[in-house]
């Protein structure tokens, strides 16, 4: 073996590629050669693998005795280890083994490798230069060097070709490991199963039945039990195995995957029959007839297993039912006549079959002795696609007694299966019935009373003679008093379950008789038609009974639509009522004969689904429903609003007229230059309060119709005084409009810009008139009005769009009856209720207009002045610049 210090020698010295290439080639060469002596040992080590697999896969070690299959494991081994003697022999290629097989196998002659290596045995100059050339051109051929496969030459080790045979015995015992018959790689290492003998004149029918609620098919098993992957089955299931034939009863095992065997008894309508022939006269016979009857082994899956009988095996996994999901879709709300509405997702592997919302009251008494159950409360499913749904239930629940009080909703859905999920709980008021009267209110009150704890009759009993002590007062119809009355005698001799409720139903009922009349008996039969024609859609019906219930829901729809116009004919319009709110009877009608052809048809689902439609809009129909005191209610604080918004428009252009008289009064006093006429000043008497704290207008309109007004007697020095005094009540009116601005805006609107402008303005008028100067005072007070009309307009803009936000627009954006813009049918402006703010059209004059005015009072002034002839003349001028 050459030395390493050697190898940077000949060519490889001053073509280091080269000498790389070489090492690569070695290394290469090194490794084809170590798998030359390894393949050989490795074929009887292949062999014996071979032969173990093929004699599991064939079934050998599962056939044979436990101590015949032991032996043949412990001769398995030992074959295994003496196999692997000869790879003690192993060893790793030398360099030189390496280069002369390079050589060889690629044909190299002079050994073009090994040369690099190599001295001249005479060192003299022209040997060197002449071995030093022969290095150079067989380096050359080294390029070309490739090392090749392994070439083992198994046929020198195996002249018969014995290899072969493992290999075919593997591929044939694979294929034979497919049967049912086949054997495992597993056998050899545990004990063989009990050898079941199958007996070939008994016949076994088994079948699986899924649950109906999944849709899917029955599988059949084979007869042989050929299947080899597990049968996939949904839970619960029913396995029916049917075993006839043979000479004793066969027995049917389950065996499951924990190994625990459970025995599949006999249905019970075969052992009559057997218990019949065992009983016959011929006691021999018994066993043969036993033995000839057909019997039926029933189970339900509800894990994985299988199942065995006469030798057979059909293997089952259980694909498990998930329980449902159900969650709220939103926040349950309240519907304007007072219904609680649901939105609500659901969601099961196989569809759910009934959902139904708990509602129980957060603060309970366990003492307490409820005189109702909890309210009931059913959701509404689409039958089509209840395994993935969304869905929308209305129940009107105001008549419960828990109407008002704080409850918690959680929302519970059942499968078929019987498992249930729940969403997570709610807290909420349960809507109640939204009472008018104050009178029917404390009637329903007395009823929730005793009806949430009968314990506290006496204390329904004292409210009821409360509401009694001054009937004259409080009660103006004399037949609800005699109904209370009559109530108050019910409570005090009620006893019993049964009279508590006649008692409780009788105060609802006056109750809604105090509120609405007739018009809630009619919307109660309304109710129970809806919900008789709903359940008679849920459980399928037959169409003689739908068409029964569908006309008694035309009677009391139209009897509810008659009473309902009834009501609305004395009643007034309400704002913004457009045609989009309005329900005419046709569509009614048209809604309630699509119900019954869809039930007809056989489409129950679109039927109820459209019943429920129906439902939710005459919950919501109340918005059109007469209500005493409701819109004065809603109201009644922005009225409050526009009056005193109104109130500050009147006093601040009073206030301005009398600022701009004052102003001219002062301008003619500068104009004549006529002296102070004394210290008593009669304005002043009239800008300050009196003794009670009211303005002196009675005494300067009895001065008026004199001819005269007090400020005709003062002089300039006095009329300045009394601009100052006008201050006080200037800022007066800015603090009112400050006032203003939060009130709107604790009801939830924004004050216009408009309102900001005209309080500045006053701010501004009030420093003028604090130094006597009228002029600006009376610019800055027109601005002020200005602003105030335009603050006035966009406030009632506001409301204007809240309350058709909350009642909706007409089609195509346009405005029902009610609106019209403001307008009367032939286009003139409506009256309107409150002040009147002005129109667009109403033009405040700007500062040219005010210069105009004062420079035709200055001419009139000063005609005035030059003291005309005729008095008749002079009398007119006086009138022009007297402003009333």
């Amino acid at each position: 073996m050459t030395s390493p210090s050697r190898q940077k020698k000949g060519a490889f010295a001053f073509r280091p590629s080269l000498a790389r290439l070489v090492t690569t080639k070695r290394l290469l060469a090194r490794i084809v050669l170590f798998f030359e002596q390894l393949l050989p040992p490795l074929m009887p080590v292949l062999s014996v693998i071979a032969f173990y697999l093929s004699a599991s896969w064939f079934g050998l070690f599962r056939s044979v005795p436990d101590w015949l299959r032991i032996l043949l494991l412990i001769a398995f081994a030992g074959a295994f280890l003496v196999s692997l003697l000869p790879f003690r022999t192993l060893r790793w290629p030398r360099i030189a083994e390496a280069d002369r097989m390079l050589e060889e196998r690629n044909g190299l002659p002079h050994q073009p490798v090994t040369v690099q290596e190599d001295e001249p045995a005479f060192d003299t100059p022209f040997g060197r230069a002449l071995w030093r050339e022969h290095q150079t051109r067989m380096a050359e051929k080294i390029a070309a060097l490739d090392a090749g496969l392994p070439r083992p030459d198994i046929a020198a080790h195996d002249r018969f070709a014995l290899r072969a045979v493992p290999a075919l015995l593997l591929v044939t015992a694979f294929g034979y490991s497919l049967s049912i018959n086949g054997g495992s790689i597993r056998d050899a290492l545990q004990a063989a199963p009990e050898q079941v003998v199958s007996d070939p004149a008994v016949r076994i029918d088994a079948w699986v039945t899924p649950p109906s609620y999944t849709g899917r098919a029955p599988i059949y098993l084979t007869a042989d039990g050929s299947e080899q992957a597990p049968i996939s089955i949904p839970q619960f299931s029913g396995l029916t195995v049917r075993v006839s034939g043979g000479k004793t009863a066969e027995k049917v095992v389950f065996r499951k995957a924990n190994g625990e065997a459970q025995d599949i008894s006999v249905q019970a309508d075969t052992k009559p029959q057997q218990t019949a022939a065992s009983g016959s006269e011929q006691p021999t016979a018994a066993p043969a007839s036993q033995a000839l009857v057909a019997q039926t082994h029933m189970m339900k899956l509800q894990e994985n297993g299988a199942l065995e009988v006469n030798g057979r095996r059909w293997s089952f996994e259980v694909l498990p039912d998930k329980a449902p999901e159900i969650a709220f879709d939103g926040l349950p709300k309240r519907s304007v006549n007072g219904a609680l509405e649901i939105a609500f997702t659901v969601k099961d592997d196989y569809g759910v079959q009934e959902a139904h919302a708990e509602i129980v009251p957060v603060e309970t008494d366990p003492t307490a002795t409820p005189l109702y159950p909890l309210p009931e409360y059913r959701l509404d499913i689409p039958r089509r696609n209840a395994r993935d749904a969304k869905g929308v239930t209305s129940r009107n629940l105001t008549e419960h007694p828990l109407a008002g009080k704080r409850v918690r909703i959680t929302l519970v859905a059942k499968d078929a299966a019987g498992q249930t999920g729940r969403s997570p709980p709610y807290e909420m008021a349960l809507p109640s019935r939204p009472f008018n009267e104050p009178l029917a209110a404390a009637v329903a009150e007395e009823r929730q009373v005793f009806a949430l704890d009968t314990r506290k009759m006496p204390q329904a009993i004292a409210l009821n003679e409360a509401l009694t002590i001054r009937p004259e007062e409080t009660i103006p119809k004399l037949t609800n008093y005699l109904l209370l009355e009559s109530a108050l005698a019910r409570m005090k001799l009620a006893r019993g379950e049964d009279a508590l409720k006649d008692t409780a139903q009788y105060l609802w009922e006056i109750a809604l008789g105090m509120e609405d009349g007739d018009l809630s008996l009619a919307e109660r039969k309304l109710r129970e038609a809806q919900q008789n024609l709903a359940d008679a859609l849920d459980r399928n019906a037959p169409d003689a009974e739908i068409k029964k219930l569908m006309d008694e829901l035309r009677k009391a729809m139209q009897d509810y639509m008659t009473e309902l116009a009834q009501r609305m004919q004395n009643a007034p319009m309400q704002p913004n009522q457009n045609a989009q709110n309005i329900l005419r009877q046709q569509d009614l009608e048209r809604m309630m004969d699509q119900i019954e052809n869809l039930a007809r048809s056989g489409n129950r689902d679109a039927a109820q689904q459209m019943l429920s439609e129906l439902q939710r809009m005459m919950n919501n129909l109340q918005a059109g429903r007469p209500q005493r005191g409701q819109q004065s209610q809603e109201n009644s604080e922005a009225r409050k609003q526009i009056d005193k918004l109104g109130e500050i428009l009147r006093d601040q252009q009073k206030l301005m007229e009398q600022t701009f008289r004052l102003d001219q009064q002062l301008r003619d006093r500068m104009q004549r230059g006529e002296p102070d006429m004394g210290e008593n000043d009669p304005l002043l008497d009239e800008m300050n309060p009196g003794e009670n704290g009211e303005p002196q207008d009675q005494q300067q309109g009895q001065q008026g119709k004199e001819g005269q007004q007090p400020s005709d007697q003062m002089t300039a020095e006095q009329l300045r005084e009394a601009l100052k005094h006008l201050r006080a009540q200037q800022d007066a009116l800015g603090k009112q409009l400050g006032e203003l601005q939060k009130s709107l805006g604790e009801m939830g609107m924004k004050p216009g810009p408009g309102f900001g402008q005209a309080q500045r303005e006053m701010e501004g008028a009030g420093r003028e008139l604090g130094q006597g100067r009228g002029q600006p005072a009376v610019e800055g007070q027109g601005r002020a009005l200005e602003a105030l009309r335009q603050g006035a307009r966009d406030m009632m803009n506001q409301m204007m769009q809240a309350q058709q936000g909350q009642q909706g627009q007409g089609p195509n954006g346009q405005v029902g009856q009610g609106d019209q813009n403001g307008r009367d049918p032939l286009g003139r402006p409506r009256r309107t209720q409150g002040p009147d703010f002005g129109d667009n059209s109403v033009k405040v004059p700007d500062e040219i207009d005010v210069q105009r005015a004062r420079e035709i009072l200055d001419a009139i002034r000063e005609k005035l002045g030059n003291n005309p002839p005729q008095e008749m003349e002079r009398r007119y001028l006086e009138r022009l610049l007297d402003i009333q």
